[in-house]
């Protein structure tokens, strides 16, 4: 399903029959893989890679050129509620991911804020806030490796080999 959507030019929908995307945006040459949720109220920038599986809920907000992993869940409710008539409400958290950032496949992302250039690991639990080009890991995950700037990032990163 695919409803009330804004769509960049050049963006992918990969088998559009076998996603939900609602209200939502998605900015220029992104592409989005099967079985993927985008809840309204999502933004997804430009030159984004959302890979099959993945669940984006509502609040949260991608930066260009990032890349969401297969199976990765944004969650935004730290303490989640069935809603009971007359009782508390639930409290929908944000979740910011800055330009750059390579989520792993099978990450949980609390709310938090995540900064340009970070790499968070395949099947980490980020609970806090990353700083940036810093790359974290585990449950929770924590910082690992901090480069000096985007230039030692850069170097890493391009260094990275292939097979």
């Amino acid at each position: 399903m695919i409803e009330d959507c804004t769509f960049g030019a050049g963006v992918v929908v990969y088998h559009p029959d076998l996603v939900n995307l609602y209200r939502c945006t998605i900015r220029a040459y992104s592409t989005i893989g099967p079985f993927v949720e985008i809840q309204a109220d999502v933004s997804v920038g430009a030159f984004c890679k959302v890979c099959s599986h993945a669940f984006l809920c509502s609040g949260v907000r991608l930066g260009d050129r990032v890349f969401v992993g297969h199976g990765v869940m944004f969650v935004n409710d730290r303490y989640p509620i069935v809603q009971q008539p007359g009782g508390c409400s639930r409290v929908m958290l944000k979740t910011v991911i800055e330009d750059d950032v390579s989520i792993g496949s099978g990450a949980v992302i609390m709310p938090v804020h995540i900064s340009k250039g970070a790499i968070v690991g395949a099947g980490a639990v980020v609970v806090n806030n990353v700083p940036e080009y810093s790359i974290v890991v585990g449950n929770p995950a924590k910082v690992i490796r901090q480069f000096s700037g985007r230039t030692e990032w850069q170097e890493f990163v391009c260094q990275r080999e292939f097979v």
